[in-house]
């Protein structure tokens, strides 16, 4: 799935991250974006704690055959595993609908797969 992005104004593969760890106003309990991870569509969480986890849903499905195919859950369950990456990655709230102002972006270190420290930037 590719989208504008509102920060950079190109189109682009994003991956998600949800987060419950207060990242700041505008960035709390929301779906964030970024493109400075595996731009693979891939999920992602941080923790109320400031831990990154990957989120994968691998092999939770199956394919049924009957003259269509047919997505059907396969009683597997997803997995949550620790993400212990140390980069500083770009983030924007997924949606933004304040139109008086710019949509906040927040560049967030991360060390060892947890949060360090947090710069926000205008548009």
């Amino acid at each position: 799935m590719a989208t504008a992005n509102t920060t950079t104004g190109y189109m682009g593969i994003y991956d998600t991250i949800f987060s419950t760890f207060d990242l700041g106003p505008g960035f709390w309990n929301r779906e964030l974006r970024t493109e400075d991870l595996y731009r693979a569509l891939a999920e992602y969480w941080i923790d109320p704690n400031g831990r990154i986890w990957s989120i994968d849903y691998s092999g939770t499905h199956d394919f049924e055959d009957l003259g269509r195919f047919k997505i059907c859950k396969n009683g597997n369950h997803g997995r949550i595993v620790p993400f212990t990456i140390t980069k500083q990655i770009e983030v924007y709230p997924a949606v933004w609908k304040t139109h008086y102002a710019p949509t906040p972006v927040a560049n967030v270190n991360i060390v060892e797969g947890v949060v360090q420290k947090i710069l926000y930037s205008g548009n």
